[in-house]
């Protein structure tokens, strides 16, 4: 298992047991968020599950994962196969995946202009929204390079540790960002003050440089610099990331070459859904 498969699994684990039901809030529904953090432990390299394989995942007993899956199981939002005694998405979560895409019309507007910038830079270019303490992406845009980053649509990778989620950090509400530092810090208390510092620093490198940077942060081969932005018409802010394999690109050709690009092409998309 990657470094960021185990970040993600680890953000899950934290979903389960309910980071926010530490905060004591009456309104937090542990149950439901158990629910869904099941249905979080499934993604790319993990398309099919075993209870224990949950149960691990979520910091969860096994018990209490066998009522999860077979519940969901009977709503459609699983599906189990027997003859492996492993479970896999079901037909309902299509649905809410199609509902929840449809909505987010800034993907075919963002598409020319992220399919230009990777192939520009030889590089994967995605534009994600935060999704708790991880990053979902929510489009995805290769270069020609032969070797890309393993990363598609609905893949999630670390809000903390990637540019996509320092980009993200970077612009939305600061009440929201000392949310996201609370439940950082309760998630993992020994690790967070290195965060914090990187989270500061991207902070203050989107307001003087434009982007945010992750080499080798997220990933040791990975290099990738990211842009947040304001779309507007209601919908929450989002960063578009640009980054590859460090076999092809370095952290220099990404600030030199990328980044005005970049820039310039998260421009021509900050409030173009309230325009």
């Amino acid at each position: 298992m990657s470094a960021g498969q185990t970040t993600v699994l680890t953000e899950t684990a934290a979903a389960a047991t309910g980071v926010d039901g530490a905060k004591e809030d009456r309104h937090f529904v542990t149950a439901l968020a158990r629910g869904l953090a099941v249905l979080a432990c499934f993604g790319p390299g993990r398309t099919s599950l075993a209870n224990h394989d949950i149960a691990e995942a979520c910091g969860l007993p096994r018990s209490t994962v066998s009522r999860l899956t077979y519940t969901l199981t009977k709503l459609g939002y699983l599906q189990h196969m027997p003859e492996l005694g492993r479970y896999r998405l079901g037909t309902a979560t299509i649905a809410l995946s199609s509902a929840a895409l449809g909505g987010l019309d800034v993907r075919a507007i963002a598409r020319p202009a992220l399919q230009a910038v990777a192939e520009a830079a030889n590089a994967s270019v995605g534009l994600g929204v935060r999704d708790r303490l991880s990053m979902r992406y929510v489009d995805c845009q290769r270069g020609p390079a032969a070797i890309s980053l393993n990363l598609d649509t609905g893949s999630r990778i670390s809000l903390a540790r990637s540019a996509m989620g320092r980009a993200y950090v970077a612009i939305c509400p600061e009440r929201e960002r000392q949310g996201i530092y609370e439940d950082l810090k309760a998630l993992d208390p020994v690790a967070w003050p290195a965060l914090r510092t990187g989270l500061d620093r991207a902070v203050a490198e989107h307001r003087e440089i434009g982007c945010c940077t992750s080499f080798g942060e997220w990933q040791e081969t990975v290099c990738a610099i990211a842009v947040g932005f304001h779309p507007g018409g209601g919908l929450p802010p989002m960063s578009v990331n640009c980054g590859a394999p460090t076999v092809i690109t370095d952290a220099r050709f990404l600030m030199e070459v990328a980044r005005p690009k970049l820039i310039d092409a998260v421009r021509s998309l900050d409030g173009v859904m309230g325009a």
